[in-house]
Protein backbone atom coordinates (compact mmCIF):
# COMPACT_ATOMS: atom_id res chain seq x y z
CA UNK A 1 0.00 0.00 0.00
CA UNK A 2 2.41 2.63 -1.19
CA UNK A 3 -0.50 4.99 -1.54
CA UNK A 4 -0.70 5.09 2.49
CA UNK A 5 2.75 7.24 2.12
CA UNK A 6 2.19 11.19 1.90
CA UNK A 7 5.35 13.93 1.84
CA UNK A 8 4.50 16.88 4.13
CA UNK A 9 6.66 19.40 6.21
CA UNK A 10 7.67 18.10 9.46
CA UNK A 11 6.34 21.51 10.76
CA UNK A 12 3.02 20.48 8.99
CA UNK A 13 2.58 16.82 10.55
CA UNK A 14 3.45 18.42 13.93
CA UNK A 15 0.60 20.61 13.90
CA UNK A 16 -2.30 17.84 12.69
CA UNK A 17 -4.85 17.23 14.94
CA UNK A 18 -3.76 13.97 16.83
CA UNK A 19 -6.68 10.84 15.96
CA UNK A 20 -9.36 11.22 18.42
CA UNK A 21 -10.04 8.27 20.84
CA UNK A 22 -13.06 6.10 19.80
CA UNK A 23 -14.67 3.55 21.75
CA UNK A 24 -15.19 -0.26 20.02
CA UNK A 25 -17.51 -1.00 18.59
CA UNK A 26 -19.33 -4.55 17.96
CA UNK A 27 -18.30 -5.41 14.66
CA UNK A 28 -20.97 -5.00 12.12
CA UNK A 29 -22.42 -8.66 10.79
CA UNK A 30 -22.48 -7.64 7.34
CA UNK A 31 -18.79 -7.33 7.11
CA UNK A 32 -18.28 -10.67 9.49
CA UNK A 33 -20.24 -12.63 6.97
CA UNK A 34 -18.61 -11.20 3.87
CA UNK A 35 -14.75 -11.54 5.42
CA UNK A 36 -16.00 -15.53 6.34
CA UNK A 37 -16.95 -15.66 2.88
CA UNK A 38 -13.65 -14.15 1.07
CA UNK A 39 -11.42 -15.82 3.52
CA UNK A 40 -12.97 -19.27 2.69
CA UNK A 41 -11.14 -19.25 -1.04
CA UNK A 42 -7.81 -18.71 0.58
CA UNK A 43 -8.11 -21.36 2.92
CA UNK A 44 -8.23 -24.14 0.03
CA UNK A 45 -4.95 -23.70 -1.30
CA UNK A 46 -3.21 -24.32 1.80
CA UNK A 47 -4.74 -27.23 2.82
CA UNK A 48 -6.16 -25.74 5.91
CA UNK A 49 -7.38 -27.72 8.68
CA UNK A 50 -8.09 -27.60 12.31
CA UNK A 51 -8.56 -29.30 15.30
CA UNK A 52 -10.18 -28.53 18.62
CA UNK A 53 -8.83 -29.28 22.50
CA UNK A 54 -10.74 -28.52 25.59
CA UNK A 55 -13.08 -26.68 24.10
CA UNK A 56 -15.90 -27.21 26.37
CA UNK A 57 -15.47 -23.49 27.24
CA UNK A 58 -15.01 -22.19 24.74
CA UNK A 59 -17.41 -23.56 21.68
CA UNK A 60 -19.53 -20.61 21.03
CA UNK A 61 -16.70 -17.88 20.41
CA UNK A 62 -16.07 -18.30 16.41
CA UNK A 63 -18.05 -16.87 13.37
CA UNK A 64 -21.16 -16.23 13.71
CA UNK A 65 -20.72 -14.83 17.06
CA UNK A 66 -18.63 -11.07 16.59
CA UNK A 67 -15.00 -10.53 17.87
CA UNK A 68 -12.65 -7.37 18.40
CA UNK A 69 -9.31 -7.44 17.01
CA UNK A 70 -6.74 -5.64 18.55
CA UNK A 71 -4.88 -3.78 15.74
CA UNK A 72 -2.14 -1.73 15.05
CA UNK A 73 -2.58 2.11 14.59
CA UNK A 74 -1.06 1.65 11.11
CA UNK A 75 -3.67 -0.77 10.03
CA UNK A 76 -6.17 1.97 10.23
CA UNK A 77 -4.26 4.41 7.95
CA UNK A 78 -6.62 5.43 5.30
CA UNK A 79 -9.52 3.09 6.26
CA UNK A 80 -10.54 3.75 9.76
CA UNK A 81 -14.58 3.55 9.33
CA UNK A 82 -14.27 -0.07 7.89
CA UNK A 83 -11.53 -1.08 10.47
CA UNK A 84 -13.93 -0.40 13.34
CA UNK A 85 -17.38 -1.77 11.66
CA UNK A 86 -14.44 -4.96 11.59
CA UNK A 87 -14.93 -4.56 15.01
CA UNK A 88 -10.79 -3.91 15.49
CA UNK A 89 -9.62 -2.27 18.54
CA UNK A 90 -6.94 0.54 17.64
CA UNK A 91 -3.38 0.75 19.53
CA UNK A 92 -0.02 1.73 19.29
CA UNK A 93 2.43 -1.18 18.53
CA UNK A 94 5.26 -1.47 21.50
CA UNK A 95 3.61 1.34 23.15
CA UNK A 96 2.25 1.15 27.01
CA UNK A 97 -1.90 1.42 26.26
CA UNK A 98 -3.75 1.42 29.18
CA UNK A 99 -6.28 2.77 27.20
CA UNK A 100 -6.07 -0.30 25.31
CA UNK A 101 -7.02 -2.60 28.06
CA UNK A 102 -10.26 -0.41 29.02
CA UNK A 103 -11.19 -0.68 25.20
CA UNK A 104 -10.87 -4.19 25.91
CA UNK A 105 -12.86 -4.51 29.05
CA UNK A 106 -15.75 -2.01 27.16
CA UNK A 107 -15.68 -4.64 23.70
CA UNK A 108 -16.33 -7.49 26.35
CA UNK A 109 -18.96 -6.45 28.93
CA UNK A 110 -20.60 -3.47 27.61
CA UNK A 111 -20.36 -5.05 23.37
CA UNK A 112 -20.56 -8.42 24.87
CA UNK A 113 -18.42 -9.49 22.07
CA UNK A 114 -15.05 -11.63 22.45
CA UNK A 115 -11.57 -10.05 21.93
CA UNK A 116 -8.92 -11.50 19.40
CA UNK A 117 -5.07 -10.30 20.76
CA UNK A 118 -1.50 -11.01 19.41
CA UNK A 119 0.08 -10.24 23.13
CA UNK A 120 3.42 -10.80 20.88
CA UNK A 121 2.81 -7.53 19.31
CA UNK A 122 5.55 -8.11 16.71
CA UNK A 123 6.04 -10.46 13.85
CA UNK A 124 8.15 -13.78 14.14
CA UNK A 125 11.43 -12.82 12.52
CA UNK A 126 13.05 -16.45 12.96
CA UNK A 127 9.79 -18.69 13.03
CA UNK A 128 9.91 -18.67 17.42
CA UNK A 129 8.12 -16.70 19.53
CA UNK A 130 8.75 -12.91 19.92
CA UNK A 131 8.66 -11.68 23.83
CA UNK A 132 5.70 -11.55 25.53
CA UNK A 133 5.05 -8.29 27.83
CA UNK A 134 4.99 -9.27 31.58
CA UNK A 135 1.97 -9.82 33.97
CA UNK A 136 -0.10 -11.07 31.21
CA UNK A 137 -1.59 -12.70 33.82
CA UNK A 138 -2.87 -9.64 35.67
CA UNK A 139 -4.44 -8.78 32.32
CA UNK A 140 -6.47 -11.99 32.64
CA UNK A 141 -7.55 -11.51 36.36
CA UNK A 142 -8.96 -8.08 35.17
CA UNK A 143 -11.12 -9.13 32.35
CA UNK A 144 -12.13 -12.29 34.05
CA UNK A 145 -13.52 -14.00 30.77
CA UNK A 146 -12.31 -17.43 29.16
CA UNK A 147 -9.06 -17.34 27.27
CA UNK A 148 -8.77 -19.50 23.94
CA UNK A 149 -5.29 -20.43 21.89
CA UNK A 150 -5.52 -20.67 18.41
CA UNK A 151 -1.95 -21.77 17.28
CA UNK A 152 -0.80 -22.07 13.56
CA UNK A 153 1.43 -24.21 12.13
CA UNK A 154 2.67 -23.72 8.66
CA UNK A 155 2.06 -19.74 8.21
CA UNK A 156 5.52 -18.99 8.63
CA UNK A 157 7.16 -21.19 6.39
CA UNK A 158 3.84 -20.03 3.82
CA UNK A 159 4.75 -16.76 3.52
CA UNK A 160 8.40 -15.63 5.53
CA UNK A 161 8.66 -12.76 6.85
CA UNK A 162 12.25 -12.30 5.83
CA UNK A 163 11.17 -13.44 1.94
CA UNK A 164 9.18 -10.11 1.28
CA UNK A 165 6.16 -12.34 2.11
CA UNK A 166 6.59 -15.04 -1.27
CA UNK A 167 4.21 -17.58 -0.98
CA UNK A 168 5.57 -21.34 -0.98
CA UNK A 169 3.22 -24.49 -1.39
CA UNK A 170 2.93 -25.29 2.94
CA UNK A 171 0.21 -26.97 4.16
CA UNK A 172 -1.38 -24.82 7.18
CA UNK A 173 -2.83 -26.43 10.40
CA UNK A 174 -4.37 -24.60 13.45
CA UNK A 175 -4.97 -26.17 17.19
CA UNK A 176 -8.12 -24.34 19.07
CA UNK A 177 -7.71 -24.76 22.41
CA UNK A 178 -9.86 -23.56 25.42
CA UNK A 179 -6.77 -22.69 27.65
CA UNK A 180 -7.89 -21.29 30.89
CA UNK A 181 -11.69 -21.11 32.27
CA UNK A 182 -12.62 -17.89 34.73
CA UNK A 183 -12.16 -19.86 37.91
CA UNK A 184 -9.18 -21.27 36.55
CA UNK A 185 -7.63 -17.57 35.90
CA UNK A 186 -9.46 -16.92 40.14
CA UNK A 187 -7.71 -19.47 41.66
CA UNK A 188 -4.10 -19.09 39.87
CA UNK A 189 -1.32 -16.77 40.58
CA UNK A 190 -0.40 -13.55 38.05
CA UNK A 191 2.83 -15.79 38.29
CA UNK A 192 1.13 -18.73 37.38
CA UNK A 193 -0.84 -17.74 34.57
CA UNK A 194 2.14 -16.33 32.82
CA UNK A 195 3.91 -19.19 33.14
CA UNK A 196 0.75 -21.17 31.31
CA UNK A 197 1.21 -18.23 28.13
CA UNK A 198 4.55 -18.41 27.85
CA UNK A 199 4.68 -22.61 27.86
CA UNK A 200 1.96 -22.38 25.36
CA UNK A 201 3.72 -19.33 23.23
CA UNK A 202 6.71 -21.68 22.77
CA UNK A 203 7.68 -23.02 19.39
CA UNK A 204 10.30 -23.35 16.78
CA UNK A 205 8.39 -23.78 13.16
CA UNK A 206 11.86 -24.93 11.32
CA UNK A 207 11.40 -27.49 14.28
CA UNK A 208 8.08 -28.36 13.14
CA UNK A 209 8.89 -28.23 8.97
CA UNK A 210 11.46 -30.88 9.81
CA UNK A 211 9.41 -33.15 11.94
CA UNK A 212 6.69 -33.49 9.62
CA UNK A 213 9.10 -33.14 6.04
CA UNK A 214 7.68 -30.29 4.90
CA UNK A 215 10.04 -30.04 2.10
CA UNK A 216 10.17 -26.57 0.62
CA UNK A 217 11.52 -26.72 -2.76
CA UNK A 218 10.72 -22.71 -4.27
CA UNK A 219 13.73 -21.67 -5.87
CA UNK A 220 14.16 -18.76 -4.30
CA UNK A 221 13.64 -19.85 -1.07
CA UNK A 222 16.78 -18.07 0.85
CA UNK A 223 15.98 -14.67 -0.78
CA UNK A 224 15.90 -12.36 1.68
CA UNK A 225 17.14 -14.74 4.64
CA UNK A 226 20.44 -12.18 5.11
CA UNK A 227 17.45 -9.75 7.01
CA UNK A 228 17.59 -12.95 9.87
CA UNK A 229 21.55 -13.95 9.10
CA UNK A 230 22.88 -10.76 9.13
CA UNK A 231 26.12 -11.26 10.64
CA UNK A 232 28.75 -14.50 9.21
CA UNK A 233 29.47 -17.30 11.62
CA UNK A 234 33.20 -17.39 10.04
CA UNK A 235 34.83 -13.94 10.44
CA UNK A 236 32.03 -12.49 12.01
CA UNK A 237 31.32 -9.59 9.41
CA UNK A 238 27.81 -7.60 9.69
CA UNK A 239 25.73 -6.06 6.53
CA UNK A 240 27.82 -8.49 4.24
CA UNK A 241 25.32 -11.46 3.62
CA UNK A 242 22.70 -11.87 0.74
CA UNK A 243 20.45 -14.31 0.52
CA UNK A 244 19.43 -15.34 -3.18
CA UNK A 245 18.39 -18.21 -4.94
CA UNK A 246 18.49 -21.09 -2.24
CA UNK A 247 21.88 -19.53 -1.40
CA UNK A 248 23.16 -17.34 1.38
CA UNK A 249 26.78 -15.64 0.66
CA UNK A 250 28.68 -13.45 2.78
CA UNK A 251 30.27 -10.90 0.58
CA UNK A 252 32.98 -10.18 3.17
CA UNK A 253 34.89 -13.94 2.99
CA UNK A 254 33.09 -15.23 0.11
CA UNK A 255 31.69 -18.28 2.50
CA UNK A 256 28.31 -19.76 1.42
CA UNK A 257 25.44 -22.21 2.30
CA UNK A 258 22.71 -23.67 1.11
CA UNK A 259 19.01 -23.62 2.53
CA UNK A 260 17.88 -26.95 2.18
CA UNK A 261 14.35 -27.81 1.50
CA UNK A 262 14.07 -29.07 5.22
CA UNK A 263 15.28 -25.54 5.85
CA UNK A 264 18.48 -26.46 7.47
CA UNK A 265 21.59 -24.20 6.49
CA UNK A 266 24.34 -26.26 4.55
CA UNK A 267 27.89 -24.32 4.06
CA UNK A 268 28.98 -25.46 0.60
CA UNK A 269 32.37 -25.46 1.50
CA UNK A 270 34.25 -25.98 5.12
CA UNK A 271 32.35 -26.41 8.17
CA UNK A 272 28.79 -25.75 8.93
CA UNK A 273 28.95 -23.35 11.68
CA UNK A 274 25.65 -23.27 12.33
CA UNK A 275 22.63 -25.45 10.71
CA UNK A 276 19.33 -24.04 12.39
CA UNK A 277 18.22 -20.84 11.54
CA UNK A 278 17.02 -19.69 14.86
CA UNK A 279 20.01 -21.24 16.45
CA UNK A 280 21.62 -18.25 13.84
CA UNK A 281 19.61 -15.59 15.19
CA UNK A 282 19.72 -16.54 19.04
CA UNK A 283 23.97 -16.65 18.44
CA UNK A 284 23.42 -13.24 16.92
CA UNK A 285 21.45 -12.06 19.66
CA UNK A 286 24.36 -13.33 22.13
CA UNK A 287 26.91 -11.50 20.41
CA UNK A 288 24.53 -8.31 21.00
CA UNK A 289 24.24 -9.18 24.39
CA UNK A 290 28.10 -9.98 24.58
CA UNK A 291 28.86 -6.28 22.74
CA UNK A 292 26.17 -4.53 25.22
CA UNK A 293 28.11 -5.98 28.36
CA UNK A 294 31.57 -4.92 26.94
CA UNK A 295 30.51 -1.15 25.56
CA UNK A 296 30.94 -2.16 22.29
CA UNK A 297 27.64 -1.93 21.14
CA UNK A 298 26.16 1.22 18.58
CA UNK A 299 23.92 1.35 15.69
CA UNK A 300 24.04 4.60 13.61
CA UNK A 301 22.37 4.96 10.59
CA UNK A 302 21.09 7.47 7.95
CA UNK A 303 17.36 7.26 7.83
CA UNK A 304 14.38 8.25 5.66
CA UNK A 305 11.57 9.26 8.26
CA UNK A 306 7.59 8.67 7.93
CA UNK A 307 5.31 9.95 11.17
CA UNK A 308 1.92 8.13 11.98
CA UNK A 309 0.06 11.09 14.17
CA UNK A 310 -3.56 10.28 12.81
CA UNK A 311 -5.16 7.38 10.42
CA UNK A 312 -5.63 9.47 7.19
CA UNK A 313 -1.83 9.06 6.29
CA UNK A 314 1.85 7.73 6.67
CA UNK A 315 3.45 10.90 6.53
CA UNK A 316 7.26 11.08 4.75
CA UNK A 317 8.43 14.23 6.79
CA UNK A 318 12.47 14.06 5.73
CA UNK A 319 16.26 12.55 6.05
CA UNK A 320 17.70 12.52 9.26
CA UNK A 321 19.99 9.95 11.43
CA UNK A 322 18.99 7.36 14.11
CA UNK A 323 21.67 6.04 17.06
CA UNK A 324 20.98 3.24 19.10
CA UNK A 325 23.66 2.71 22.54
CA UNK A 326 23.43 1.36 25.84
CA UNK A 327 20.98 4.69 26.44
CA UNK A 328 18.73 4.26 23.87
CA UNK A 329 17.68 5.89 20.78
CA UNK A 330 18.37 9.12 19.81
CA UNK A 331 16.46 10.33 16.13
CA UNK A 332 17.31 13.81 14.76
CA UNK A 333 16.50 14.98 11.34
CA UNK A 334 14.60 17.12 8.86
CA UNK A 335 17.16 19.82 8.88
CA UNK A 336 17.47 19.95 12.77
CA UNK A 337 13.73 20.34 13.48
CA UNK A 338 13.05 17.17 14.88
CA UNK A 339 14.63 15.45 17.66
CA UNK A 340 13.14 12.25 19.60
CA UNK A 341 15.20 10.14 22.43
CA UNK A 342 13.59 7.27 23.60
CA UNK A 343 14.92 5.14 26.71
CA UNK A 344 15.47 1.60 26.61
CA UNK A 345 13.26 0.88 29.74
CA UNK A 346 10.47 2.33 27.27
CA UNK A 347 9.26 -0.79 26.25
CA UNK A 348 10.61 -4.39 26.07
CA UNK A 349 10.97 -5.01 22.48
CA UNK A 350 10.35 -2.57 19.18
CA UNK A 351 9.14 -2.56 15.98
CA UNK A 352 11.60 -3.65 13.59
CA UNK A 353 9.52 -5.27 10.00
CA UNK A 354 10.61 -5.60 6.60
CA UNK A 355 9.83 -4.40 3.49
CA UNK A 356 7.07 -2.07 4.58
CA UNK A 357 4.41 -0.96 3.09
CA UNK A 358 6.40 -2.42 0.27
CA UNK A 359 8.78 0.51 1.10
CA UNK A 360 11.91 -1.35 2.59
CA UNK A 361 12.67 -2.13 5.95
CA UNK A 362 11.93 -0.16 9.39
CA UNK A 363 12.86 0.59 12.99
CA UNK A 364 9.79 1.90 14.14
CA UNK A 365 10.04 3.58 17.62
CA UNK A 366 7.60 6.45 19.21
CA UNK A 367 4.60 7.14 21.93
CA UNK A 368 1.38 7.04 21.99
CA UNK A 369 1.41 10.76 20.15
CA UNK A 370 3.36 10.18 17.38
CA UNK A 371 5.40 7.00 15.68
CA UNK A 372 8.33 7.36 14.06
CA UNK A 373 9.23 4.73 10.85
CA UNK A 374 13.18 4.83 10.13
CA UNK A 375 13.70 3.33 6.86
CA UNK A 376 17.51 2.63 7.02
CA UNK A 377 19.45 4.10 3.82
CA UNK A 378 22.05 1.16 3.74
CA UNK A 379 22.22 -2.32 4.95
CA UNK A 380 22.03 -1.79 8.56
CA UNK A 381 20.44 -4.72 9.68
CA UNK A 382 16.86 -3.84 11.76
CA UNK A 383 17.13 -7.25 13.46
CA UNK A 384 19.74 -6.16 14.75
CA UNK A 385 18.18 -2.86 16.43
CA UNK A 386 15.22 -5.45 18.10
CA UNK A 387 17.61 -7.70 19.42
CA UNK A 388 19.35 -4.92 21.32
CA UNK A 389 16.56 -3.20 22.54
CA UNK A 390 15.24 -6.27 24.15
CA UNK A 391 18.68 -7.25 25.87
CA UNK A 392 19.11 -3.21 26.86
CA UNK A 393 15.47 -3.73 28.39
CA UNK A 394 16.21 -6.55 30.18
CA UNK A 395 19.71 -5.12 31.62
CA UNK A 396 18.06 -1.05 31.99
CA UNK A 397 14.56 -1.77 33.37
CA UNK A 398 14.04 -2.49 37.23
CA UNK A 399 13.49 -5.58 38.21
CA UNK A 400 9.71 -4.55 38.62
CA UNK A 401 9.01 -3.35 35.75
CA UNK A 402 10.63 -6.47 33.54
CA UNK A 403 7.47 -8.28 35.38
CA UNK A 404 5.67 -6.16 33.73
Amino acid sequence: MKTAFLKKSYEEVVALPRAPHKKPIKPNIFFRTLIRVLSAKDLIPIDFSYTKKDMEIASALFYPLPYGIVTTSDGFVGKDWLMRQIGCICTQKFVSDLTLVRDMDYMLKKNKTSVLMFPEAGYSLDGRATPLPRKMGGLLKLLKVPVVTVHVDGAFLRTPLYNALKSRKVPVRAEVRGLLTPEEIREKSVEELDAIIDEVFTFDHFDWQKENNILINAPDRAHGLERIAYKCPHCMAEGQMKGEGETLTCHACGKAWRMTELGDMEALDGNTEISHIPSWFEWERECVRHDIEEGNYALETDVEIAMLVDHKRIYVVGDGHLSHTKEGFVLTGCDGKLEYTQKPCASYSINSDYYFYERGDIISIGSRDCLYYCFPKDNTPVAKARLAAEELYKISAPESRRKQ
